[in-house]
């Protein structure tokens, strides 16, 4: 028995040095630092390289007559802990009425946004829309790239990109550790790897979820800009918001690219800010940072079907996912694969943020904590 469980030992040796040599001569050697960490994580911007998104004068949201007054239901808030909340933000009519934190997190903790991050970025494009950096969203990605005028690319456009149905071939997986989204989240050469990316499926047909889509608008965005996507992000969006905090994007490496489809860390009063935006139609204050059209364009279903699904195209945006009726009431919201949500309920004037380490069910191309949510929201602004 001995001698059988030492001849085990050794053989998983083997294989594990022969499987590291593999990796080191393929170059994936992110696949090291994939397996290492196991899964995305919240406090991600503690392992990787960042860039500052400085905040300007600060706004400061004011506190609702009612705050925290209302209790959440039992239920609910036992489901935020089971599934690891940190943080609930609930806004009714421009001030803060719910406010609560988990898991030792508080109002200025910054945490992993995940793919909320992708409809920051369709807000940057609009922005780049106002400002005439950018001409249509039917506009080639060409234009902007030279690496996407062969091979079929020439084709794809910007509309296509926000949308999702570019055609590119990318595999959206964060635990497959051989995917394009873990080398791109784990990997130090984000511009090597979008330009690997080939059309397999002619572009503006189908929908087809791919982080890759939104890190290609991103590119787009510096090229047509000349900034690095933070520093547009900073000028454009955090400090005309008046953001309290300063933010942080994760890079591929040090001075490197922002990975934009994700990793964008700030917190719930933060964030709650981009979805006030979009309640107001893209205006703050009175000063108009996207073009109120841009934002209703971005909150049009596109009428694709999901490739992997069949369902019909009611349920996304340019980067922003739609509830066309739900309980008598439109609903738009941004998501990460944690539980991250900026959730707006326009007719309600209620904007709801929820942060945390784990999610619930799907419920079609939703989850049921989005809907959980905007129950929760609705007794809090009654």
């Amino acid at each position: 028995m001995g001698r059988r469980t030492k001849h085990v030992s050794f053989g998983t040796v083997v294989i594990l040095a022969l499987s590291a040599a593999a990796l080191y001569f393929s170059g994936k050697t992110y696949v090291y630092r994939a397996l290492f960490y196991n899964f995305a994580g919240i406090d991600d911007n503690l392992i990787f390289e960042e860039r500052i998104i400085p905040a300007g004068e600060p706004q400061p949201w004011p506190l609702g007559s009612n705050y925290n007054q209302r209790p959440l239901p039992g239920e609910f808030k036992h489901k935020q802990q089971q599934l690891k909340a940190a943080a609930l933000l609930v806004i009714c009519h421009d001030s803060i009425r719910q406010e609560h934190y988990w898991e030792g997190y508080g109002p200025q903790s910054k945490t992993n946004s995940f793919s909320v991050a992708k409809s920051v970025v369709s807000m940057l494009v609009g922005v780049a829309l106002k400002e005439g950096k950018i001409k249509s969203v039917d506009q080639l990605v060409a234009d902007f790239l030279p690496e996407f005028k062969n091979g079929g690319k020439e084709k794809i456009t910007i509309r296509h990109l926000l949308t999702m149905s570019s055609g590119l071939d990318w595999d959206e997986s964060y635990s497959n550790p051989l995917s394009m989204t873990t080398e791109a989240y784990y990997g130090d050469d984000l511009k090597a790897l979008i330009n690997r990316q080939e059309v397999e499926t002619e572009p503006g047909k189908t929908f087809y979820y791919k982080s890759g889509n939104t890190q290609v608008l991103a590119h787009i965005l510096e090229a047509a800009t000349n900034m690095k996507l933070s520093d547009y992000a900073a000028t454009r969006l955090w400090q005309p918001l008046g953001a309290e905090q300063a933010a942080e994007w994760s890079l591929d490496k040090k001075d490197g690219t922002e990975k934009a489809y994700c990793c964008l860390y700030s917190n719930a009063r933060n964030f709650a800010r981009l979805g006030q935006l979009y309640l107001k139609n893209g205006i703050w204050h009175g000063d108009t940072i996207i073009d109120p059209a841009y934002v209703k364009a971005s909150l049009t279903p596109t009428g694709l079907k999901d490739e992997l699904t069949g369902a019909k195209g009611d349920f996304y945006g340019y980067q922003w996912w739609l509830i066309p009726q739900y309980k008598g009431l439109k609903v738009f919201y941004a998501r990460g694969i944690l539980g991250q949500y900026i959730v707006v309920v326009p007719a309600k004037e209620m904007v709801i943020v929820r942060l945390g380490e784990k999610r619930g069910e799907k419920v079609g191309m939703h989850l049921q904590d989005v809907y959980d949510l905007i129950d929760a929201g609705l007794g809090v602004c009654k």
